[in-house]
């Protein structure tokens, strides 16, 4: 519910600061005192349009901030998580500036937001019911939305919405591929046809690197054996080979030990070298023997090469990509499907709008039981609000294909008097009536109501006497389940409140503002007396202020 709104330099208010609590609290005061400037305060922090006159004259900018107890309102609290603009715990805090020169700026908890997000978080927590007023009763999915509340349909709507968006998935795959056969035939031809040549090649990323160094190393042979063999010959058998004048210089350095054992060092490193030699002409000669220099098999490879060449270019990618070429074609194929799924689709999409079908009856079946119910409660409300003969009407207007919502659309129809059509509640003329009949509305679906904070902004337009005490009745009764305000010309309505505020102007330093205060039990007995005697008010008036209030006079 709102706990506390905070109104800076708006229209003739300089700076009000105000605490809400439970029940039903009346607003009064005098003609044009500024009763409705809490409305259109409370209206801006939610999102509604503002212009630079209600900006207080000679200042820069208007600033409304709303405070809310949000504790036991979940799907709010999920919305808030969903958008990050999560609060304090179990706080809402909507703030809305307006500038001089027309700019406005949103927040919640704090965030930047949008004029649509403020909106959005605003149908949460206030209904505002009035001639010049959003309210969410003339949208028709709030309508549907009551009705089905009201009922108690909302497992019943969740599994239709289910149904529905299940079936329209499974209707527009088989749309989109009974529209495309002929193109996916042919794409699945030729996939088929790239998918055989590619597994025929029988390639693998890998095997490019072999090809090439197998390819490298069969070209260049005749020149590798002749590599290997002059290196035989310089190492061994040449008449100049080397071991053969390092073992002639070993043999004299072993004589020349006898007489000077320093050479020793140099004699184990020659050693060590002609060790090394010998190992070398060894490991030529083992490569002379296994080295291929077939030239069948140089063809084969450089076939080989030329058809994964070939097949590179063709798909137009490097040699090594063959693979994870094949591999997309392949998880193309399965995407698109044989001839049979088709058949399948077009049995799946049957079952599924069947089933949204029967879902949708049964929905639409406990709608018509519902919608008498709440027509003729209403109606019956409707004749003790002024509106003799007036009927009220929840029509079920039918859809030929249905939607996620079900069969039909659900529109709240009034006739404000005997013989008159029933029309649509957003196209109702008078603005009183509108008033009137959204209070018999709300308070015949209290129950289901989700909005915590219900403002009715002059409902009494147009009755008193018994009637006034009748909607003040309505409201008292309402306040048991919400947070409820309505500003009000009618002592009938204003005696039955739990509290009361007036709303004053006065001129200060030359300017006229308006003020809002909370009356004591004396207070409102004057307050009551002056809505009931006008200017002059005699003792009399006080006792019937006072009798209306249940106190003693």
């Amino acid at each position: 519910m709102l706990k506390n709104l905070i109104i800076r330099d708006f229209v003739i208010v300089d700076t009000l600061e105000l605490d809400f609590s439970a029940g039903f609290t009346a607003l009064t005061g005098e003609t044009g005192a500024g009763k409705s400037i809490l409305i259109d305060a409370l209206s801006l922090a939610l999102g509604e349009r503002g212009d630079a006159g209600m900006v207080r004259a000679g200042c820069e900018k208007a600033d409304i901030t709303a405070e809310f107890d949000i504790s036991g309102m979940p799907q709010l609290q999920a919305w808030l998580r969903e958008q990050e603009m999560e609060g304090d715990e179990g706080v809402c805090l909507l703030r809305r500036t307006l500038e001089a020169s027309g700019r406005s700026r949103g927040f919640i908890n704090g965030r930047s937001a949008t004029v649509q997000q403020l909106r959005e978080a605003g149908e949460h927590l206030i209904d505002i019911h009035g001639q010049h007023a959003h309210q969410s009763l003339l949208r028709t999915d709030a309508q549907r939305d009551l009705l089905d509340s009201q009922a108690g349909l909302n497992r019943e709507v969740e599994t239709v919405a289910s149904s529905f968006k299940a079936w329209q998935m499974l209707h527009r795959r088989r749309v989109q591929l009974e529209l495309n056969a002929g193109t996916v035939a042919a794409e699945r031809e030729l996939l088929s046809f790239q998918r055989r040549e590619l597994e025929s090649l029988n390639f693998v990323g890998a095997e490019w690197d072999s090809l090439q160094a197998d390819h490298a190393r069969l070209s260049h042979a005749a020149n590798l054996l002749e590599t290997a063999q002059f290196g035989v010959e310089v190492l061994a058998d040449a008449d100049t080979a080397c071991l053969a004048q390092l073992n002639a210089l070993t043999a004299r350095l072993r004589n020349g030990l006898e007489f000077d054992a320093g050479l020793q060092d140099t004699l184990t490193m020659l050693d060590s070298a002609q060790n090394e030699l010998q190992e070398a002409v060894y490991a030529l000669r083992h490569y002379q023997q296994k080295l291929d220099a077939d030239p069948q098999r140089l063809r084969e490879q450089e076939r080989r090469m030329a058809d994964v060449v070939e097949a590179a270019r063709k798909y137009r990618v490097a040699p090594e990509q063959l693979p994870q070429t094949l591999a997309d074609i392949v998880a193309r194929l399965d995407e698109l499907g044989g001839n049979a799924d088709l058949a399948e689709l077009v049995q799946q999409d049957e079952a599924a709008r069947n089933s949204y079908l029967e879902a949708a009856r049964k929905l639409s079946e406990a709608r018509i039981t519902a919608a008498q119910a709440m027509s003729a409660e209403i109606t019956a409300a409707m004749q003790t609000l002024a509106m003799q003969g007036g009927q009220f009407s929840v029509a079920l207007l039918p859809l030929n294909e249905g939607n996620e919502h079900g069969l039909e659309i659900v529109e709240f129809q009034v006739a404000a008097n005997t013989g008159s059509p029933l029309r649509s509640l957003a196209k109702v003329a008078s603005g009183g009536e509108l008033s009137r009949i959204s209070l018999a509305i709300q308070v015949a679906a209290s129950r289901a109501a989700a909005v915590p904070t219900l403002i009715f902004d002059e409902v009494d337009s147009g009755i008193g006497g018994r009637v006034a005490e009748i909607v003040g009745s309505l409201l008292k009764q309402l306040g048991k389940r919400h947070q409820v305000m309505c500003v009000t010309h009618l002592p009938q309505v204003a005696a039955q409140a739990d509290a009361q505020w007036q709303v004053s102007k006065a001129a200060h330093a030359g300017k006229t503002l308006s003020s809002i205060r909370v009356l004591n039990d004396d207070e409102r007995i004057e307050e009551i007396a002056r809505m009931l005697g006008g200017v002059k008010i005699t003792e009399t008036t006080r006792k019937h202020a006072a009798e209306l209030l249940g106190a003693p006079a």
